[in-house]
């Protein structure tokens, strides 16, 4: 309560608005705000007449008081929904590479947890999931930006490296332009999203400004088929760092970061102004704790973009 005070404090810049906007009274908020200074042992406001200003300590204290109070936020209605979660459905669409990032079985965890409300998890190109979405077929999706983001709330969330690979180690020996990429054998997954899949606009765009076209000689639908082939010499192809550290990926293939580094970028989607149901809103915490729990061990590849308090202001748009 003493860090809700203080935050409360510094936004709205009296103990007395602060004390209303908490249900409070003003000695209240006053006391819980002396307290928490005695137990730091510094200032953190200037007491002027009219307003309160942020000493350098209530500066330095600020976004750490709101990431922690933004936690405890998203515990509270943890323990909220584990109550009141009695029926309903959550659908959620996941990119295809999703458990490279995840390494949980979302749908397992959430029904442990909420056996009584029913779960929709797609699979599939991200796409077509933020189609599924904007549609309304879906409530929200983890996917891999660019996507058609019209009518929808987009929030990215992590970032992974893409990069080339080949059998052939003397082409991964260096950084590889987008040129040398485009003029050599191809092999590409994805094929039914040649044209809108993440990766594969990322490649087409790139090759377009130098004057070059993607025109892989084999395209299939999967990762792992597409490695298969690149490991039996037919071409190369592209691979996110993450699958890298996979069981899939095969131990005589070679990579190489591009010249100008490319990513995958993933995001939580939703339809603009959406309020999700609590089901969803739930298995989209899920998953975020899943991601943040996976790349903070040493098999994860991920760059985390976000805060927490972030992805609560995206689940209460």
């Amino acid at each position: 309560m003493q860090l809700q005070a203080f935050l409360a404090a510094a936004t709205c810049g009296t103990f007395t608005a602060a004390a209303d906007e908490l249900g409070m009274s003003q000695p209240a908020v006053s006391d819980l705000i002396r307290r928490l200074e005695g137990e730091l042992g510094a200032k953190l406001f200037v007491r002027g007449s009219r307003t309160l200003n942020l000493t350098s300590a209530g500066q330095q204290l600020l976004p750490h008081a709101e990431q922690a109070v933004a936690s405890a936020a998203l515990g509270a209605q943890a323990v909220r929904l584990q109550v009141e979660l009695g029926g309903g459905t959550a659908t959620f669409g996941l990119l295809r590479n999703a458990d490279f990032y995840l390494n949980a079985d979302l749908a397992k965890r959430f029904r442990t947890r909420y056996p009584n409300v029913r779960v929709r998890l797609v699979g599939q190109n991200s796409a077509e999931s933020a189609s599924d979405i904007a549609n309304g077929v879906l409530e929200a999706g983890l996917v891999t930006l660019p996507v058609d983001d019209t009518g929808m709330d987009v929030l990215p969330i992590a970032r992974d490296e893409v990069v080339f690979v080949t059998a052939d180690a003397s082409r991964a020996r260096r950084r590889v332009s987008i040129g040398a990429f485009a003029a050599g054998p191809l092999v590409l997954y994805d094929a039914h999203y040649a044209t809108t899949d993440p990766a594969r606009r990322q490649l087409n765009d790139r090759a377009q400004l130098v004057g070059q076209r993607i025109d892989p000689v084999v395209e299939v639908e999967y990762l792992t088929t597409a490695l298969s082939l690149v490991e039996e010499g037919f071409g190369d192809s592209i691979v996110c760092r993450a699958a890298t550290k996979s069981t899939i990926m095969p131990d005589n293939l070679y990579t190489a970061s591009f010249e100008e580094p490319m990513f995958d970028t993933l995001a939580f989607v939703k339809r603009r102004g959406q309020v999700l149901s609590p089901a969803t809103r739930e298995l989209v915490r899920l998953a975020w704790d899943a991601l943040c729990a996976y790349q903070d061990t040493p098999h994860g590849t991920a760059e985390i973009l976000v805060e927490p308090q972030d992805v609560q202001g995206f689940l209460e748009r």
